[in-house]
């Protein structure tokens, strides 16, 4: 399991971001304050707060881990 925090400020980054993660076979959180919602779902990432970054769980390890961090580096802050 992995943490990171991402940005996804614009729909086409949330669409952009769920179609990379549908890819993997793994679970995906998102948390923002008390809320955790599952990544996969585009609902409900936009019932999140987008202004500011978002922590991202990742369920995963090893060279699955490391594929998925490679695929969303791009919306990775901090």
């Amino acid at each position: 399991m992995e943490k990171f925090m991402v940005s996804l400020n614009s729909i086409d980054k949330v669409r952009d971001f769920v179609n990379i993660i549908a890819k993997f076979d793994c679970d995906f959180d998102l948390i923002s304050g008390r809320y955790v919602i599952d990544a996969k779902s585009i609902m409900g990432i936009f019932s999140l707060d987008l202004n500011k970054p978002v922590e991202l769980t990742v369920h995963a390890t090893g060279e699955k881990l490391e594929a998925i961090q490679e695929e969303i580096r791009p919306f990775i802050v901090g």
